[in-house]
């Protein structure tokens, strides 16, 4: 029961952090709604016991992105006087489209059918609480997926390399001017 009732909770602020990123109309405090929805969102993945995806979303989202947002944010300079001015012609037809788009969205998830749940009575109770660990994915990720591993970090690394060189070609096209 206490696990629910944490579950319900958490869905409860989410859900209404995320309504906030969009009815606020001053965009820091957007940004800022949209980090805390990020912090409710790796709450829902610890209870799922995925710790990594937990951590990750938290450096990744709510770390990295948001102060990338934030920086562009306080770059733009955003006030009422430069923002235009939209027609009430266009609102309506936001409004229409917007409402026409929920309408398939809702008529396309009533005709879907949810899978039957996996049985996992098989597992102990030890594999089922360890399911989620970093030290299981580490095992997993270095046994069985191996060469999509390696093969993966041999294409950042050559995205690095292809960045620093047309880096480097920019700089030098902007000394011969």
């Amino acid at each position: 029961m206490t696990y629910e009732l944490i579950s319900y909770i958490l869905g409860g602020l989410t859900i209404g952090s995320a309504l906030m990123v969009i009815l606020s109309r001053h965009p820091i405090r957007s940004v800022m709604y949209l980090v805390i929805t990020f912090f409710f969102i790796s709450g829902h993945m610890v209870l799922m016991n995925a710790q990594f995806l937990a951590i990750v979303n938290v450096i990744v989202y709510a770390g990295a992105i948001m102060v990338l947002f934030l920086f562009v944010l306080m770059l733009l300079n955003l006030n009422k006087e430069s923002e235009p001015k939209m027609s009430i012609a266009s609102q309506v037809a936001a409004i229409i489209s917007g409402g026409i788009f929920l309408l398939v969205l809702l008529a396309a998830l009533s005709e879907s059918i949810l899978p039957p749940m996996p049985q996992q009575m098989s597992k102990s109770i030890a594999d089922i609480q360890n399911e989620g660990l970093v030290q299981n994915l580490g095992q997993l990720l270095f046994s069985k997926y191996i060469v999509p591993f390696e093969v993966s970090s041999i294409l950042f690394l050559a995205a690095m390399v292809g960045s620093v060189l047309l880096a480097k070609r920019e700089k030098q096209n902007t000394e011969e001017l």
